[in-house]
């Protein structure tokens, strides 16, 4: 009888909180992001740009590392980028002159790449074009000029190559994530919503593949087990769902048709990590097999599987609210044993974790580009158009090939006198995941600082030079401190 009066209140307490919620609703919520809609809106809905603007994008910013390099006052630093122990600080270098040096980086880098995304883009075909021309000219003039350096290259040049283009994947990749955001970053640049190909669609995917060219099994190091592997991801993990946490509390503007409604770019990262560590495969066969899982997965997205991932349709379940991050990770973890083979044929010797020699590997890069690039045309045409969402294979090829191009630049480096690396690459090489935490910390508060619709040219410029300096100083700090984040 208790129990039936207890029912009796309780329904009729429904009914008048329904009845004054009707004659009085709610008030929203207040929201930390009240232009959230708006923002996601400015970045839907877009197709990108050509495949030959992104190979003209894709020269600049790699000559300028060569520019850095080829002033050679990296010196004034003293020992610290000829130290032994790159893990400690170096007492003999002077933090004034260090701060000073790191700051002649950034203004001979990072400006002029932050430059080229956002006021001065329409200039790029321009630019590019009279990079690649004066760096030809200047080359050939040190071949032929009679005071042409060693072409073979410095003892691990090699080496610093590869830290070079890991840098540049990760300034790119911190640069755009906040542009993004601005009216001046050209929206042929942003994510594309279904096909195309575009600046920042390459970051995904670029990613996946510089952790693959110098991977455990690409330096013919025996793999760890799936354990040690899912410890080792475990912060990716975290951050991933640290990440799905705070976007949701702080009401953060999320595209979901980039991954789906709870997936990201971390999860993609550790899934690929785990799979592969799941299924051991030598690195003289993860070529092959790499191929064969993306062209059964490109198989299976022209039969009818493509129209189901870009569809806005979504169900209630898991899968089908994260449908585009996880039918991607076929193709991410496709490009990470194509990378890993890559890497072992290019740049590691057999048997050995130590690098081939420069004059072998220069050409090979050059050739790989050249026919992916061939490649990504031919399947953009007559397969299927370039998609990131579903990470096909024309898309992939496009990333083998953007990425060999940096690093085929990158490698005319023996041809230039000067330095090989600078203060701001080894800053950078030492926190690569670190540095992209803070450079998605401080986006999102910037985000839900100011109005990034509204800012004008000048005002978004000027933010965008101090994100991009904070983050270069930070790292720089990190680094003659001799402190170093290691996640995995």
């Amino acid at each position: 009888m208790v129990l039936f009066y207890v029912c009796i209140i309780l329904h009729f307490q429904a009914i008048v909180d329904s009845y004054h919620s009707f004659m009085d609703p709610p008030l929203p919520k207040p929201s930390f992001n009240p232009n959230k809609h708006l923002k996601e809106e400015f970045v839907s809905n877009l197709s990108g740009t050509s495949l030959l603007e992104i190979v003209i994008a894709t020269v600049i910013i790699p000559v300028l590392f060569l520019i850095r390099h080829s002033i050679s006052s990296v010196s004034v630093t003293g020992a610290s980028l000829k130290k032994k122990n790159h893990d400690a600080p170096s007492r003999n270098r002077n933090l004034k002159l260090y701060v000073v040096t790191l700051s002649l980086d950034f203004l001979v880098i990072v400006v002029p790449m932050l430059l080229s995304f956002t006021v001065l883009s329409d200039w790029n075909y321009i630019w590019g074009s009279l990079f690649a021309i004066l760096t030809m000219l200047y080359i050939a003039t040190k071949r032929y000029g009679g005071s042409s350096p060693s072409f073979e290259g410095e003892p691990n040049s090699l080496r610093t190559y590869i830290t070079s283009y890991r840098v540049i994947v990760m300034i790119i990749a911190c640069l755009c994530i906040l542009a993004v955001d601005f009216r001046i970053f050209p929206r042929r640049y942003a994510k594309t919503e279904t096909y195309g190909a575009s600046l920042m669609d390459l970051g995904v995917g670029a990613f996946v593949l510089a952790n693959s060219l110098v991977s455990r099994p690409a330096r013919n190091i025996t793999s760890v087990s799936w354990k040690t592997a899912i410890v080792s991801t475990s912060p990716l993990i975290i951050i991933g769902f640290l990440r799905l946490v705070t976007t949701t509390g702080v009401d953060y503007q999320v595209h979901v048709g980039e991954y789906g409604v709870h997936w990201n770019f971390f999860f993609t990262l550790a899934a690929v990590s785990i799979l592969t560590s799941f299924i051991n495969i030598s690195p003289r066969y993860s070529g092959a097999i790499g191929s064969l899982v993306l062209v059964g997965y490109q198989f299976c997205l022209v039969q009818g599987l493509n129209h189901y991932l870009l569809s806005n349709e979504r169900g209630t379940d898991i899968l089908s609210q994260n449908k585009e991050g996880i039918f991607s990770i076929f193709g991410y973890w496709g490009t990470y044993l194509v990378g890993v083979q890559l890497g072992n044929y290019l740049f590691f010797r057999s048997n050995s974790s130590g690098f081939r020699s420069n004059r072998s590997v220069r050409m090979r890069v050059w050739v790989l580009s050249v026919l992916f690039w061939l490649l990504t045309v031919l399947l953009d045409r007559h397969v299927e158009r370039v998609s990131r969402r579903t990470c096909n294979l024309p898309y992939v090829t496009m990333v083998l090939a953007e990425n060999l191009e940096v690093l085929a630049i990158l490698m005319l480096g023996d041809f230039v006198p000067g330095t090989k690396t600078s203060i701001l690459e080894e800053a950078f090489n030492r926190n690569l995941l670190a540095t992209f935490l803070l450079a998605n910390i401080l986006t999102g508060l910037v985000n839900l600082s100011v109005d990034t619709l509204s800012m004008s040219s000048i005002t978004a410029l000027l933010i965008l030079l101090v994100y991009a300096y904070i983050l270069s100083l930070a790292n720089g700090i990190a680094d003659y401190f001799g402190v170093k984040l290691k996640f995995w």
